[in-house]
C-alpha cells in the first residue's frame, strides 16, 4: 500500500499547489472549488490508505529487496462472464425512460432492476459457478 499512498499523496500536493494558482490566473470561482475538492479527495483517500496500511501485512510489493517469486500465489476470485450487469443496465434504462413516459414504466423498471439487481448478487449461489 505504500506506492499508492504516495501516488495519491503526489497528487494532494499538486492540486493543493494548482488551486490557488489558478483561482489568481482566473478568477473563476467554479474551477477553483472543483480544484479544492479534488485536494480534498485525495487527502481522504490518503488517509484511508494510510490506514489500511498499517494494518495489512507487508506486501512484496512495499519491500525493495522482493523477488518476482515472493508475489506468486492466489490473488483472489474473478468470475466469469455474466448477464446480470446488462440487465441491470436495462432496467435503469426502463427506470429512466419511465420518468420520462409515465409512472407506470417507472414502476415497472424498478421491479425489473430489484430482480436484477437479485440475480447479480445471488449467481454464485446457484447454477454453474454455484461455490
Amino acid at each position: 500500500m505504500k506506492a499508492e499512498l504516495w501516488t495519491i499523496v503526489g497528487c494532494f500536493v499538486f492540486f493543493v499547489i494548482i488551486a490557488p494558482i489558478y483561482w489568481v490566473l482566473t478568477s473563476d470561482p467554479t474551477g477553483s472549488v472543483a480544484l479544492a475538492m479534488t485536494a480534498l479527495l485525495c487527502a481522504l483517500v490518503s488517509f484511508y490508505l494510510a490506514v489500511v496500511s498499517k494494518q495489512i501485512p507487508e506486501r512484496p510489493e512495499d519491500r525493495k529487496d522482493a523477488e518476482i517469486i515472493d508475489g506468486a500465489g492466489e490473488l483472489g476470485f474473478f468470475p466469469a462472464s455474466s448477464w446480470w450487469p446488462l440487465y441491470s443496465a436495462a432496467s435503469a434504462a426502463v427506470v429512466v425512460l419511465g420518468i420520462v413516459f409515465g409512472w407506470w414504466l417507472f414502476i415497472i423498471g424498478v421491479g425489473l432492476g430489484a430482480m436484477s439487481v437479485v440475480g447479480w448478487v445471488f449467481e454464485f449461489y446457484r447454477g454453474v459457478h454455484k461455490h
